[in-house]
């Protein structure tokens, strides 16, 4: 009645049929992600942080980092 199955590792399949390329593969990704990620939060920040910045372009180009790291840390990993 219940779930028997049991998976104890994932692996990112599709882009390389051999294991010693898959942990390059996963650490490229993960770069990439992260380099967005705090690269959008630095500049919501900044816009945030500075009196200057706070004119409807900054606003929106705020507004367009938040929704970057929306987008970017739930559809991008599926």
């Amino acid at each position: 009645p219940g779930n028997d199955t049991s998976i104890s590792e994932f692996l990112l399949l599709g882009l390389s049929e051999e294991p010693e390329l898959q942990p390059l593969t996963s650490g490229l990704f993960l770069s990439m992600y992260l380099i967005t990620v705090f690269g959008n939060l630095l500049l919501i920040l900044a816009v945030s942080s500075d009196s200057h910045l706070h004119t409807p372009m900054y606003f929106f180009l705020a507004n367009l980092s938040f929704v970057d790291i929306c987008f970017t840390s739930t559809t991008v990993p599926k």
